[in-house]
């Protein structure tokens, strides 16, 4: 008989928060997604939906509880072992069981008797095992084998294989993978400034990709204000002036290059009292040990950064000879102690020389080759790196410029300068490397220390290390007691006596063991994008790396398909499938960095309004039927909606309006609720006794049309609303609650369309809310086209659909990196690799954290409103513990 795993636990995602579910023991918990929606991941699952939860729009509120019975893979292999005969067939169910029994030898008896079977003569026969279709026509030896082979390795496969294990080779992964980082940031250092001086790759053509941190792209007024009193000095030949150019223009894109070329070339931007000087010495001589050495002395007012370089005018003027390059070394030996000196109290770097196109040189040229600049940078190099004894080298080699030339030197006019891009790239480089660590962008993880702990983080340390050994203790304890009370042998009769012991868990172990999971996960975001641990990477967007992957997800959701359990209008099946698709559309988006392509930016605006369409539709449908509106219903929807996101407030610093989809639809679940909550309480059951009810439902909708207009359209009062203390520590993001009417506003009626008219994100951010309910509307349309269509649906799409607000969530930090502004790099060097580890742990943390959720919920959100109450007056002590720390380290801060 199929051993009967428990379904999974449902998600709790903004559309269709859980009803109440029984306590949660081990023997309930979720283990293995849908049959079809990942062939590996096979569970067979049975369960009822809890009664009061399944009503008449069951796709938008149906509980997760409720499971199809899967199919028993193997059948096949017992109809057709079952011609040799009875014990075989029952062997061969023994195998595709998931008893102790069946698994323990069934996998070997399974291949015993296929071999056995395949020795016997070809013959037709009638078929009576389901076979595939391509199959059931003829028993010919070859296609039999065939579906027979593919069952039992399937089923073999599955035995062994489970999103338990699956979990576990996450967490293995996961430790190997810090482990080996850890190693390497021991033995390569741990100066990510290092790496973006000295190491990267394009990506594409023009975006440069440093080693293992993300580049920050300085616009004007980050520029000045990173510079603001600020004096840097360039000094050496044609190509740092070119450099200077490049560097200025960050700062004033409008300043031209023009003057004397070979003469010094001031700037300087007086709002800011930003000064940048171009100094002329094209030759490592006298003379530039003057200009250094004056900036030495104590009563001269030194630049903040200085960036020196030169060598192919000693090699053109002294044709390239030997005595020149000795020269040079006794020129570079003697102005090496004088950079050591500044370097001490301002930034210094020592650019090398970057290779010339030698075919393109002219003739007075020609003696400038890519072997002596190799020999005058391995000269400089040597030299400045042992300028000091027993430490390193304060003054810095800015060797990036090599590597950058070398893809693009062919794009010169002359063979020697390199072309506009490649010095806007090394200039940017420059810009990186000292202002990240003065104004910390996001997305600029080079040369950024790893933030300092807040007082609210290391609080929470605290409460998961709390956590995680009460947790290790309970089980101790509890392991012991298994032990005393395993079956006793008795010594006359040799029989087993078999103690009654309670096997039910303890709600105390439960909230303990999920605390001690969700602070292991919790310490994984954070060294993931917080600690600097692993690596990070910019986004770079091409059509292939967001279509690609949209085709294969696509076909796999095709492919796995089965029959619903109902053909109503959005039923449970059809709204996972919805949510599922769309989800897995949105993290390709993210991923690839498609927001700068507008087309695919505003159907990505579609996905959105439709997840705010369907959270609408569900609670109201949900409300409008049941008339459930009891303290107990929302408390179970606020938290599994928020549960995680505040966590994540605590662990990584963020505020609450940076995760903005969940203030999105919390928000809009209140406002449904308090609409239809308010007297008079008008549902279904009393408007179907009189029509008059109906025109009173329009009357409350059309109201809440009314204030939804009027706050849209009246900036000053809906910011004036979201400013008021506490409200605003929920909304403000960077200072203001600007970004919050920005994100409210353009979903405002829960809608979104493709915009083809529009021209730019502006233009169709003002289009796109107004006629929006043309696409979804037609999509439902043809998605419930009576007939096949609406009879089946994607397992594959519907499991993650589940999962899908954790999805969302979990994207921000273990997916993706810099606050979604990078990709995290678990394995350098190999992309595809990278993507697929990292993919296959975040999936299987976002499946965890949901259970975690779910079994929280069941505890801190009782049924019992006397206890409840409680336990909202104790969340409401935390909240305010946690506002008046927000307040503390606010102030500290400034």
């Amino acid at each position: 008989m199929p051993l009967t795993l428990p379904p999974p636990a449902g998600a709790h995602d903004p559309v269709t928060p859980e009803g109440h579910q029984e306590p949660v023991t081990p023997e309930h918990r979720a283990s293995g997604p849908p049959s079809q929606a990942q062939p590996l991941l096979r569970q067979e699952a049975k369960g009822e939906e809890e009664e009061g939860e399944e009503t008449g729009v069951q796709g938008a509120w149906g509980t997760a509880t409720a499971e199809p019975g899967w199919r028993v893979w193997g059948k096949a292999a017992e109809a057709a072992a079952a011609e040799e005969g009875q014990g075989e067939a029952r062997g061969a169910a023994a195998a595709g069981s998931g008893s102790p029994a069946g698994g323990a030898g069934g996998g070997r008896g399974s291949w015993r008797r296929l071999l056995a079977w395949l020795r016997r003569p070809p013959q037709c026969c009638p078929c009576a095992a389901p076979l595939p279709r391509s199959a059931a026509h003829c028993c010919h030896g070859g296609t039999k084998m065939a579906a027979l082979a593919y069952n039992l390795g399937k089923r073999e496969i599955n035995h062994y294989f489970s999103v338990r294990s699956a979990k576990v080779l996450a967490l293995v992964a996961v430790l190997l993978l810090a482990a080996c980082h850890l190693a390497s940031r021991r033995y390569r250092g741990n100066d990510s400034c290092e790496y973006l001086l000295s190491s990267g790759r394009f990506l594409g053509e023009k975006v440069w990709q440093p080693h293992s941190c993300m580049m920050h792209k300085y616009k004007i007024s980050e520029a000045k204000n990173c510079l603001v009193d600020k004096h840097i000095a360039f000094i050496g030949d044609s190509r740092i002036r070119q450099l200077f150019y490049s560097f200025v223009k960050i700062i004033n894109p409008q300043f031209k290059e023009e003057g004397n070329k070979h003469g010094n070339i001031p700037f300087e931007d007086k709002i800011s009292s930003v000064k940048v000087d171009f100094l002329w010495h094209p030759e490592v001589n006298g003379s530039m040990k003057q200009c250094i050495k004056v900036w030495t002395e104590d009563s001269v007012a030194k630049p903040h950064v200085i960036v020196a370089g030169a060598a192919t005018w000693s090699i053109k003027i002294h044709n390239g000879s030997n005595e020149a390059l000795s020269q040079y070394k006794m020129n570079i030996t003697s102005i090496a102690p004088l950079l050591e000196k500044l370097a001490k109290t301002s930034d210094v770097y020592w650019v090398l020389q970057d290779p010339v196109y030698e075919d393109l040189l002219s003739e007075n040229r020609k003696m400038i080759t890519n072997e002596k600049i190799d020999a005058y940078n391995e000269a400089a190099v040597s030299i400045l790196n042992s300028s000091t004894r027993n430490s390193k080298s304060n003054v810095k080699m800015f060797s990036v410029s090599k590597l950058i030339a070398q893809e693009t030197i062919t794009e010169s006019l002359d063979g020697l300068h390199l072309p506009e891009s490649s010095r806007e790239t090394s200039a940017m480089i420059l810009m990186n490397v000292y202002c990240n660590k003065i104004l910390k962008p996001v997305d600029g993880s080079c040369c950024q220390p790893r933030p300092p702990l807040t007082l609210i983080q290391k609080l929470a340390a605290c409460f998961f290390t709390l956590s995680i050994i009460g947790y290790l203790i309970f089980y101790i304890i509890h392991r012991n007691t298994h032990r005393k009370n395993k079956p006793c042998t008795d010594l006359e009769s040799g029989e087993e006596k078999k103690n009654i012991i309670n096997t039910s868990v303890s709600p105390l172990e439960i909230l303990l063991q999920s605390f001690c999971k969700l602070g292991l996960i919790m310490a994984y975001f954070y060294m993931c994008d917080r600690a600097n641990l692993f690596m990070k990477e910019n986004k770079f967007y091409t059509h292939s790396t967001f279509f690609i992957p949209i085709i294969y997800i696509l076909v796999l959701g095709v492919f796995y398909n089965e029959n619903t359990k109902e053909t109503k209008v959005l039923n449970r099946e059809q709204t996972d499938e919805w949510k599922g698709w769309m989800q897995l559309v949105i993290l390709i988006y993210h991923i690839s960095g498609a927001s700068t392509f507008l087309p695919v930016y505003m159907h990505i605006r579609v996905l959105v309004a439709a997840y705010l369409f369907q959270t609408g539709y569900g609670h109201f449908s949900y409300f409008w039927i049941k008339g459930d509106f009891g303290i107990h219903r929302v408390c179970q929807v606020l938290f599994r909606l928020n549960f995680l996101v505040v966590v994540l407030c605590i662990v990584m610093d963020r505020p609450y309006q940076f995760y903005y989809f969940v203030p999105l639809v919390t928000v809009w679940f209140m406002v449904i609720y308090v609409t239809l909550a308010l007297w008079p309480q008008i549902i279904q059951k009393k408007a179907n006794g009189n029509c008059f009810w109906h025109f009173g439902l329009l009357l409350k909708l059309a109201f809440l049309l009314l204030c939804i207009c009027f706050l849209a359209y009246s900036q000053g009062a809906f910011e004036k609303i979201f400013s008021l203390w506490p409200l605003s520590k929920c909304f403000e993001l960077k200072g203001n609650v600007y970004e919050w009417w920005f994100r409210w506003r353009l979903d405002r009626y829960t809608y979104s369309i493709w915009a083809s008219s529009c021209k730019n994100k502006a233009e169709c951010n003002e289009l796109h809310p107004s006629v929006s309910v043309v696409q979804i509307l037609a999509f439902i349309l043809i998605r419930n086209i009576p007939g096949y269509a609406r009879s089946v649906y994607s397992s594959f799409f519907a499991w993650f659909g589940k999962i899908s607000l954790e999805l969302f969530i979990c994207q921000y930090h273990i997916w993706l990196a810099a606050d979604t502004r990078g990709i995290l790099v678990l394995i350098p060097g190999n992309p595809m690799l990278n993507i697929i580890v990292s993919t296959f742990i975040f999936v299987c943390v976002a499946h965890e954290i949901s259970q975690i959720t779910n079994d929280l919920a069941q505890i801190i959100i009782p049924k019992d409103n006397s206890s409840l109450l409680k336990r909202l007056a104790c969340i409401a002590a935390f909240f305010c513990g946690l506002l008046i720390l927000s307040s503390i380290q606010d102030k500290s801060r400034h």
